[in-house]
């Protein structure tokens, strides 16, 4: 049994299965996934867990190079984009148009669904 970290093993295994610029997407609960990646379904109910609850995990074991977000979050959840320079202050951000993240996505290992309810949560972790 796993002392701590990431306890669920499918979330495990992707991380070490990811590779040095690999991407990995943490959606909302309203996201569009779309066929190709691998799909992880860890929404429960409303905002359980977050986008940034996952980030916050995964940031513990994972090098992470750079966030992807998109301009909307900016406008739509400024308190949201805010948080997450905040609370990732060490991770460089870029923003993107939403249709370009949409673009993205796919090339993705894997898309993590969260119950986020934040409007354009979204985020894409490019590995370091």
């Amino acid at each position: 049994m796993k002392r701590g970290g990431i306890l669920n093993p499918v979330l495990s295994r992707i991380l070490a299965e990811t590779g040095h610029t690999d991407m990995l997407t943490v959606c909302d609960r309203g996201f569009p996934v779309p066929p190709g990646p691998e799909r992880l379904d860890l929404a429960l109910v409303d905002d359980i867990p977050t986008v940034v609850d996952v980030l916050t995990a995964v940031d513990k074991e994972f090098v992470i190079d750079r966030i992807i977000v998109t301009e909307e979050m900016i406008e739509a959840s400024p308190e949201r984009y805010e948080l997450l320079k905040r609370q990732f202050p060490q991770i460089a951000m870029m923003a993107v148009p939403h249709v370009t993240f949409k673009r993205l996505c796919p090339e993705s290992r894997a898309v993590i669904r969260t119950g986020d309810c934040t409007p354009y949560a979204n985020i894409i972790l490019v590995s370091g």
